[in-house]
């Protein structure tokens, strides 16, 4: 029947804006950085000459996925139900996906994706803790409380707002999910874990930087707000040196060995995004994030190949 038919095409098509509208906000392409973060806990445990299995490897690096696209999805939904994605300039590396404000009718669904992922993460968290034993606990607690409270709370705290992103990606899914492939700790992931620890709270830091004035209209009191543009930049090119200065420092303890000097193939761009950024302006038009544009993809870029020739260090010395 015509309307029956009619019907059935509308709610396909509704269907369809729902789950793209979903798949937009997790920001598939940011999702990487979970593999590569998660990665070192592998390739930590092949150097310690533990070589876990496939398939706990697998579930380590979906729930790596899940948990961060649950983070953005929470983020997506909070920025939008709060006026927040009304006043922001999007770039792209900042401002969200601006999906909800085309599809508001889909933010109760972005809401659930949230959760859906977050169950996800709960699931493969009960099997680590069954495998590695109650210590999975602290870590699982840790890294929920992180995924929960990032947007809403921890962006009103400048300190803890710096630290969240870098102790998510860095000690949880380096030094977490390690312990929960091997059931030990090992200084080798620990140390492995200080590159992301430092280079993901430096890209957060940084892609707040063109969001300055919306977030402190929303309320947000993160450390781009306390510091202003020009002191915060300098902060994140410190923090991206120092990613690198813990490789060699790691080597001469033994925690890390010589093939992780790999990641230092990648110094140069390194040595260019903190000159550049140690240069910026004291004031950046809240209107206007274009200067900022090239440090920021430097910085995402730079990011990845790190954490990229990093896993390679570790996988050739195996």
């Amino acid at each position: 029947m015509p309307g029956r038919d009619a019907d059935m095409r509308a709610s396909a098509s509704s269907a369809a804006i729902t789950l793209r509208t979903c798949w937009r906000c997790a920001r598939p392409p940011f999702l990487v950085l979970a593999p590569l973060c998660a990665g070192l806990a592998v390739t930590s445990a092949w150097h310690d000459g533990q070589a876990p299995g496939g398939v706990s490897a697998l579930l380590v690096l979906i729930a790596a996925l899940l948990a961060h696209a649950a983070v953005n999805l929470f983020n997506e939904h909070h920025d939008f139900v709060s006026g927040l994605d009304a006043t922001t300039v999007r770039t792209p590396f900042s401002g969200g996906s601006g999906s909800l404000p085309r599809h508001p009718a889909v933010a109760e669904a972005v809401r659930r994706a949230a959760f859906a992922c977050l169950a996800g993460v709960v699931a493969i968290g009960a099997w680590c803790l069954w495998r590695s034993g109650p210590v999975m606990l602290l870590y699982g607690l840790l890294g929920m409380a992180l995924v929960v409270a990032y947007t809403g709370w921890l962006t009103r705290r400048p300190w803890l707002c710096l630290a969240a992103p870098g102790v998510g990606f860095g000690t949880l899914m380096v030094v977490g999910a390690n312990q929960a492939l091997t059931g030990a700790f090992s200084a080798t992931a620990l140390a492995a874990s200080l590159v992301p620890t430092l280079m993901v709270s430096a890209l957060l830091l940084a892609n707040q930087l063109p969001d300055i004035e919306p977030d402190r209209l929303a309320g947000r009191h993160h450390l781009a707000i306390v510091l202003g543009p020009k002191r915060a930049a300098r902060l994140v090119a410190v923090l991206v040196l120092a990613a690198f200065a813990v490789i060699p420092l790691a080597w001469l303890g033994g925690w890390l060995p010589a093939w992780a000097m790999l990641m230092w193939l990648a110094a140069p761009a390194a040595l260019r995004l903190a000159v550049g950024l140690w240069r910026l302006p004291a004031e950046v038009s809240p209107g206007d994030p274009a200067p900022l544009l090239p440090w920021l993809g430097l910085n995402v870029a730079l990011l990845l190949v790190s954490l990229a020739l990093l896993n390679l260090g570790l996988w050739l010395a195996a």
